[in-house]
């Protein structure tokens, strides 16, 4: 993967305020750590930011070039987001060297195609492997061509790059093939459904019916009373 150059810069205001003018700034409050280096906390440009991510993943290697100088590399170790705005709250950002060894996530996307009347399960959606730093894979592949239901794919089974390595246990289950379901299995469950339907609208139907009789009994009731008002009217 390769990096992807991003200006930053310095950032003073701290707390909940000072992250949201930040965000209003068009920015990402963001910090960098590692290396036994002091934590330096700086505003990434929001939609830089964004199209990095977008085009090279969560494990997008950063060329940093702060405003007072400072040049580094780093990785994003996590990520906030706004899950209703789907923007950026605040990045951790881990130092890193050309040639150092780190511990990542990395996505595994299955391919092929499992046989016929099959259902993939999906285990685990990302695997923990270490690598170079400047060459972090994007994914990881994992095939369930023609697999059979009652298989299934681990860690183990994970296509990995040159020079990457497995962190996790090989046999972490990674995705399970499973036998679809019938179609008489399917029309199994309608009648419940169609029955819990039926039960509903006979309630509405009582209650109507209940509510029409209670209408019907009022009504000599009420000329009932009428025709007192008049007798004493009259009298």
């Amino acid at each position: 993967m390769s990096e992807v150059k991003i200006s930053a810069e310095p950032r003073t205001e701290f707390g909940k305020g000072g992250a949201r003018r930040t965000r209003r700034a068009g920015m990402v409050p963001a910090v960098l750590y590692g290396h036994g280096e002091k934590p330096k906390h700086i505003a990434l440009p929001a939609r830089e930011f964004a199209a990095a991510i977008r085009n090279g993943g969560a494990n997008q290697l950063l060329a940093i070039e702060v405003s007072d100088g400072t040049q580094v590399l780093a990785l994003p170790k996590a990520i906030q987001r706004d899950p209703i705005k789907d923007t950026f709250e605040h990045v951790d950002l881990i130092l890193v060297r050309r040639g150092e060894k780190v511990t990542v996530e990395v996505p595994v996307q299955l391919t092929g195609e499992a046989a016929r009347d099959t259902l993939i399960v999906h285990d685990h959606d990302t695997l923990s492997v270490i690598a170079d730093a400047t060459k972090v894979p994007d994914h990881l592949e994992a095939s369930v061509e023609g697999l059979e239901a009652g298989n299934q794919v681990t860690a183990a089974d994970v296509e990995l790059p040159a020079g990457v390595e497995l962190a996790t246990d090989p046999e972490t289950p990674v995705a399970a093939v499973t036998a679809a379901p019938t179609a008489e299995q399917l029309e199994a469950t309608l009648p419940e459904v169609e029955t819990a339907d039926e039960e509903a609208e006979a309630g509405v139907g009582e209650e109507t019916a209940e509510s029409s009789e209670g209408a019907e009994a009022g009504e000599p009731a009420a000329a009932g009373g009428e025709e007192s008002a008049e007798a004493k009217t009259e009298a």
